[in-house]
């Protein structure tokens, strides 16, 4: 990581989650001198003790070294709302059902804002057979290329991790009216809506 935990950190989320200094000292097996002496700038966590400590705050360790609690007012929500966060040091792709604070390669991560396509970053989307095939015009070269395509509706993700040289496309299963996602490595997320199936023209009478 590229910080470690602060004493002002251990403080408000220990008095955040209504914890006493004892309380705190008895859940990860030390002393309350201990974890006094943390809070005031004495000492420092071991740092395996940092995994328990988070635990026994009832966060992530990732929130234990910000200092910072997420709330996550999405728990009755639904895959509409998801976000995506892009590790710039070795590409990995992580979803999440709502707010988080995550962390990848020991930097923290900040969620990819998706803006509406241009020309370049649009995806054609057809809906046929009960699938919808995802097709982008963009360059897949080593050094410029789309890093992923995702299909997301209110109860599933669907997701094609793609690599340069490949052909940016994907096929899904249709599961109806959703949001498709398309993350370049040099211009960031797009987002636009997943198209309805076509309609079919009605029979003429004989």
């Amino acid at each position: 990581m590229t910080s470690y935990v602060t004493c002002s950190a251990i403080r408000s989320l220990r008095e955040g989650a209504g914890l006493t200094q004892r309380q705190l000292a008895e859940r990860i097996g030390v002393t309350d001198k201990a974890v006094s002496k943390w809070e005031t700038g004495r000492g420092l966590p071991d740092v395996t003790l940092v995994e328990p400590i988070a635990r026994a705050l009832g966060v992530s360790v990732a929130e234990l070294l910000s200092g910072e609690q997420v709330v996550n007012a999405n728990r009755a929500g639904n895959l509409l709302r998801s976000r995506f966060f892009v590790c710039p040091l070795c590409g990995n792709v992580i979803h999440a059902t709502g707010e988080a604070s995550l962390s990848c390669c020991g930097i923290a991560l900040p969620v990819q804002e998706a803006e509406e396509p241009d020309d370049d970053h649009a995806i054609a989307a057809e809906v046929a057979d009960g699938e919808v095939y995802l097709t982008a015009r963009h360059p897949m070269t080593k050094d410029h290329f789309v890093s992923f395509l995702a299909y997301v509706t209110t109860d599933q993700v669907f997701f094609r991790k793609l690599y340069p040289e490949q052909t940016a496309d994907a096929r899904f299963p249709y599961r109806g009216p959703g949001i498709l996602y398309a993350y370049c490595n040099r211009h960031g997320l797009t987002s636009q809506r997943a198209p309805r199936p076509a309609r079919r023209p009605a029979a003429q009478p004989l």
